[in-house]
């Protein structure tokens, strides 16, 4: 027998279940297809999807980091995993906004660092490195055969991104994160987890700040602070200048991730207003680094 095939009906065939679960969608995902189940007195996540090779994302690096993640307890446990599925405990309490980020940057940068240092104790396998000027490279090979409507920006992006990259300079090699969205980190009253480990894989510290700060709009005090309480020490103007070329390249990322998806994805989300937003993001935070790069 053929299994289903819709998300929704994937998630609720699972074996795992008591009795007849009804999945109900979460909101907010847009590389994976979400749900919450109710099995029993038990609450699950249930994510439903495929590798993304067009976006490194591979799901066997998703499951290695989240079991490592929840044994570093920075993450809830997974429950249950099959190709395609990942099921995880669910956390009681609220999805953080970019203003929870700045009134709370210790506690998130706390967390971070531990996430940095904590998972690669627990990690187990293969392991993939996400490396941003990598990642932009192989988005504009991409972009190239998709026949992108920004295709003709392709060579001045990649000039940004070897110039950023020279900026960076050599690196501390930590796990990253690599997806610092307000809405991945859960408040439950009591503490704050970490989630979603979909582009997972070791990286610089400056990739999980930068996109800390760029992704919540944080102020350039609040980026002094984050780099302040990450690295122990008031920053210098070489940290900030290497600082604010790894945000200025998580956002070029995050632009081409969203060209690249206004061509592959399926998920019902307006790709081409969010590439829009964040190349609009990504001209301000390049003025700022050239204008460090001036003095």
């Amino acid at each position: 027998m053929t299994a289903p095939q819709d998300p929704r009906s994937r998630a609720a065939a699972l074996s795992i279940w008591q009795g007849p679960v009804e999945p109900e969608p979460l909101g907010g995902g847009i590389t994976n297809t979400n749900f919450l189940v109710r099995d029993g007195d038990r609450r699950r996540v249930v994510r439903v999807g495929a590798d993304i090779p067009v976006h490194g994302v591979m799901r066997f690096n998703e499951l290695a980091a989240s079991r490592a993640a929840h044994a570093a307890g920075i993450s809830p446990a997974v429950i249950h995993a099959e190709p395609g599925i990942l099921v995880l405990e669910h956390i009681e309490g609220r999805t953080l906004e970019p203003a929870d980020v700045s009134a709370r940057l210790e506690e998130v940068v706390a967390l971070l660092h531990r996430a940095h240092h904590e998972i690669p104790k627990h990690l187990r396998g293969p392991a993939l490195v996400f490396w941003v000027f990598h990642v932009v490279r192989d988005y504009a090979h991409t972009l190239e055969e998709g026949g992108s409507r920004l295709r003709h920006r392709l060579s001045e992006f990649l000039a940004m991104a070897e110039r950023l990259e020279k900026a960076v300079g050599a690196i501390e090699l930590v796990y990253g994160h690599n997806d610092l969205l307000a809405a991945n980190l859960i408040d439950d009253g009591d503490r704050l987890w970490l989630i979603d480990w979909d582009y997972a894989g070791f990286n610089s510290p400056l990739f999980d700040l930068g996109g800390l700060v760029s992704n919540n709009e944080l102020s350039a005090a609040e980026r002094d602070r984050v780099l302040e309480l990450y690295f122990d020490r008031p920053p210098t103007d070489e940290l900030r200048y290497r600082a604010q070329a790894m945000l200025t390249a998580s956002l070029l990322r995050e632009s081409m991730w969203s060209m690249v998806s206004e061509i592959h994805s399926t998920i019902d989300f307006d790709f081409r207003a969010y590439t829009e937003e964040n190349l609009a993001r990504l001209a301000r935070a390049y003025r700022e680094f050239q204008e460090m790069e001036r003095r």
